[in-house]
């Protein structure tokens, strides 16, 4: 019988967990259907069958570490049961029983109306597989649970709806969340780490002890860029339908220049190999309740400040919604980060991956600065840093490269010039 196995996922992934299986023993199966959710390193994807049938066997169970090609179910030929027609006859039998008064034809037209509608409005909801599938076998309206959930619906928030309209349930909610007490006077609370976590630290901790790690600073006064984006904001918005003028195109645009001076910072090492990077694909760092990721801006070299702005955008809500897809995480060639827009003043960033270097923006802050030998002013300053790894490149590139951040941004039109 054909067997389901864990397909190919990126160069770099090997092997996932198994997040939920979307589909039960027994039940029916359809060519392209997805059948399970898997966690890798990255990102979550869904593993589709490439047979129609009936779901044999489960060969593995959730929270199970699967490795590519590995057959994981096996389906068979048949029809099998179908957890949400099940319970869509047991409602419409439930229907008719309890309506005997009623005209049978009118009870289905209406039962029919009433459930294409819910259908139509939970399609139009943005929830996953899982909190779908879930949400179907208990016969829940996601509408509901949407208006409840300020992102995209999940199992636990379907799950959570049950529970609302008890107030009685309340209590025993929150004890759920107490901390287990190993000593009274010691609480702690202990629970297994997510893949994706573990993974980060494990690579984390690998990039700290295979690199030699160094990270320089500068400051950028941000007097030109602020007023250049306050002249152009409005028409901006206006040229590029709704798209705004932010901070990281100037940045993005000024660390390819940078790269392009220096090219070593746009590189890596392969055993006894350095390979210098031709193309400029920019990783964004996003912050999401998973945690941090970084998907990439392809040739950012190629694009306008719009485009990147908009690309940028795009990524972000893909990340923040988890359809972000193993391409966009895959293959960059340098990385911002943006401790800023949580008021870090200043930081020293862990470079991403096998890259070379990362670069580091940081809150703007108003400081007295002098201008010349006898004016002191106040200006909107900001903290950069460039964390490298020196077995690549030298100290002299890495502040060189920094000053040419620094150059460009205090010197916006220079900028767009080089662009």
């Amino acid at each position: 019988m054909p067997e389901v196995k864990v397909p190919e996922l990126a160069e770099s992934i090997t092997e996932g967990t198994i997040a939920e299986w979307l589909k039960q023993k027994g039940d029916s199966v359809e060519k392209g259907e997805a059948i399970l959710e898997l966690e890798t390193d990255k990102v979550n994807v869904e593993v589709v069958s490439e047979e129609a049938g009936v779901l044999q066997e489960l060969l593995a169970n959730e929270g199970d570490t699967v490795e590519v090609g590995q057959a994981i179910a096996v389906v068979g030929e048949g029809s099998g049961s179908n957890s949400s027609e099940s319970s869509a006859n047991d409602d419409s039998q439930k229907n008719d029983s309890s309506s005997n008064d009623a005209q049978p034809q009118q009870v289905e037209e209406q039962n029919q109306s009433t459930d294409d509608a819910k259908q139509d409005n939970n399609q139009r909801i943005n929830a996953t597989p899982s909190a779908r599938k879930y949400a179907r076998e208990k016969g829940i309206d996601l509408s509901e649970v949407a208006s409840q959930s300020n992102d995209v619906v999940r199992k636990e928030h379907v799950a959570q709806s049950q529970q609302q309209p008890t107030s009685q349930q309340a209590p025993a909610k929150e004890e759920a969340k107490k901390p287990a007490q190993q000593n009274p006077t010691k609480p702690v609370i202990r629970e297994k780490m997510s893949r994706r976590k573990k993974t980060a630290a494990k690579k984390l901790l690998e990039v700290s002890n295979n690199t030699a790690m160094l990270t320089t600073f500068n400051e950028i006064d941000m007097t030109n860029v602020m007023n250049l984006r306050k002249r152009k904001k409005e028409q901006f918005i206006k040229d590029h339908d709704g798209t705004k003028l932010g901070f990281m195109s100037f940045f993005t645009k000024a660390a390819v220049a940078a790269l392009k001076k220096y090219p070593e910072v746009n590189a890596e090492i392969d055993g006894d190999d350095m390979i210098t990077k031709q193309y400029y694909d920019i990783g964004v760092a996003v912050s999401t309740e998973d945690g941090l990721l970084v998907p990439f801006v392809r040739d950012c070299d190629k694009k306008n400040f719009a485009e990147i702005e908009n690309e940028i955008a795009n990524l972000a809500k893909k990340a923040r919604d988890k359809k972000l897809g193993l391409d966009d995480m895959v293959n960059g060639s340098f990385t911002i980060t943006n401790g800023g827009i949580f008021g870090s003043m200043m930081s020293t960033p862990i470079i991403n991956g096998s890259q070379a270097a990362i670069l580091g923006m940081h809150s703007i802050i108003t400081r007295p600065i002098a201008v010349d030998a006898d004016t002191i002013e106040n200006r909107p300053m900001m903290y950069i840093a460039l964390s490298y790894d020196h077995r690549i490149i030298d100290g002299k590139e890495a502040v060189g490269f920094l000053k040419t951040i620094k150059e460009l941004i205090e010197n916006p039109e220079d900028l767009l010039l080089e662009s």
